[in-house]
C-alpha cells in the first residue's frame, strides 16, 4: 500500500466538508468520484440539477461546483494532504469539471488549512444585518482572497450600489411575469414547517429569513409568492454593503476559477465574523447582467453579488447523503 496515497476512508470527511458549499437554489449539483489507485478525486458537474430557465449555460451550476471544489481543497489542507487540481481534464467530457490528486504533504498549506472551521459555520444569511460598516482592513483581505483565485471583488462606491439593487429589483419583477421561471423556483424551495421537511437539498423556509418592510432589500425572497406559516416582517439595512465578484472572461473555466474564488471569499468573511447572502437574480438577464458591473472597476464579467456586514448567521440548509454523491470506483 502506497502510504503517500489516501484511502476511501479519507476521502469521505473532505466530500463531506466539500458538499457543504452553497450552490444555487441548494441544488447541489455535483458528484464526486474516488480512484483509490491513483489518488485522484474527481468533480462532476449534474446536468440533472441545472435550473433549465434560470441558468441555461449553466454558469451557475459551475460556480457551485467549483465552491465544492474549494472545500475540498480546504479539508484537504487541514487534513495534511496536497491536493493538485486540473480543471477539464477531459475534453472529451465537459461534464468532469476538475480531478484533484492527493498525497500526503510534506508541508501544510496553512493559509487553506486555517479555513477550515468556517467551512461548517458559513451560512447564508438573509435576514437583516446592522448598519456598522465593514472596516476597511476586512474589506482588503477579501479582495485578496479573491485575488488568490484568480478574480477580482469589487466594493461599488454609493451611486453604483444603488444602481445594483435598482437591477435586483427589475430582476424580482421579471421573474414573477414569467410563469416558468417562477414555477422552476418554487420546485427548489419547501415552505412547510421545518419538522415536516424531508427533503435533502433546496431552500427551506427557515431559511427565506422575514419578508422585507419598507425599500427592497439585496435579498433574494424565496417566500415572495407563497405563504409561510409564521414568517414576519423585518426592517432591512437601510444602505446594504455588497461586493461584485468577476472574471476578465467568462467561459466555464472562468465560472471555476469564479466559484473557487466566491468560496474563499466567504469562508474568509465568515472567519472575520461576517455573515453574508448572495444574489444571482440580476445576473440571470443578459440585458441585465452587463449594467451589473463597474465601469471604473476592471472587472468584465460579473460572476456573484455578495451582501457583507454583521447580522444573525443564516440557519443551516439540508445537505444530501454522502452516499448519494460519491463513488469509489
Amino acid at each position: 500500500m502506497n502510504t503517500q496515497l489516501p484511502a476511501a476512508s479519507d476521502v469521505v470527511p473532505l466530500v463531506e466538508d466539500a458538499v457543504m458549499a452553497p450552490s444555487m437554489h441548494n441544488a447541489q449539483p455535483w458528484k464526486f468520484v474516488f480512484r483509490p489507485a491513483t489518488g485522484v478525486v474527481e468533480l462532476h458537474g449534474d446536468p440533472g440539477r441545472a435550473m433549465v430557465h434560470a441558468d441555461p449555460d449553466h454558469r451557475a451550476l459551475h460556480v457551485g461546483c467549483a465552491a465544492a471544489l474549494f472545500n475540498l481543497r480546504v479539508s484537504a489542507a487541514w487534513a495534511g494532504w496536497e491536493s493538485a487540481v486540473r480543471l477539464f481534464p477531459d475534453s472529451g467530457d465537459p461534464w468532469l469539471l476538475a480531478t484533484v490528486d492527493l498525497k500526503r504533504a510534506e508541508a501544510p498549506d496553512e493559509p487553506l488549512a486555517a479555513l477550515r472551521p468556517a467551512v461548517r459555520r458559513r451560512h447564508s444569511s438573509r435576514f437583516p444585518f446592522t448598519e456598522e460598516e465593514i472596516p476597511a482592513p476586512l474589506l482588503d483581505g477579501l479582495r485578496s482572497a479573491a485575488l488568490l483565485e484568480g478574480c477580482r471583488l469589487s466594493v461599488p462606491g454609493a451611486w453604483h450600489t444603488e444602481t445594483v439593487l435598482g437591477l435586483i429589483h427589475d430582476s424580482e419583477h421579471r421573474e414573477e411575469t414569467d410563469p416558468a421561471l417562477r414555477e422552476e423556483t418554487a420546485a427548489w424551495t419547501h415552505s412547510g414547517t421545518p419538522g415536516g421537511q424531508t427533503r435533502p437539498d433546496g431552500i427551506p423556509a427557515s431559511a427565506f429569513g422575514p419578508r422585507q418592510s419598507g425599500p427592497g432589500a439585496a435579498v433574494r425572497d424565496f417566500g415572495r409568492s407563497r405563504p409561510v406559516p409564521g414568517r414576519g416582517w423585518a426592517a432591512f439595512e437601510r444602505r446594504p454593503q455588497i461586493a461584485l465578484l468577476g472574471t476578465s472572461g467568462d467561459g466555464p473555466g472562468d465560472w471555476l476559477r469564479a466559484g473557487q474564488a466566491l468560496e474563499r471569499v466567504l469562508l474568509q468573511a465568515t472567519a472575520d465574523g461576517l455573515v453574508a447572502s448572495m444574489t444571482s437574480q440580476p445576473l440571470e438577464w443578459p440585458e441585465l447582467r452587463w449594467t451589473v458591473r463597474d465601469p471604473a472597476a476592471s472587472m468584465s464579467h460579473v460572476q456573484m453579488v455578495l451582501r457583507l456586514g454583521y447580522g444573525p448567521q443564516g440557519p443551516a440548509t439540508p445537505r444530501r447523503p454522502v452516499a448519494d454523491v460519491f463513488e469509489v470506483r
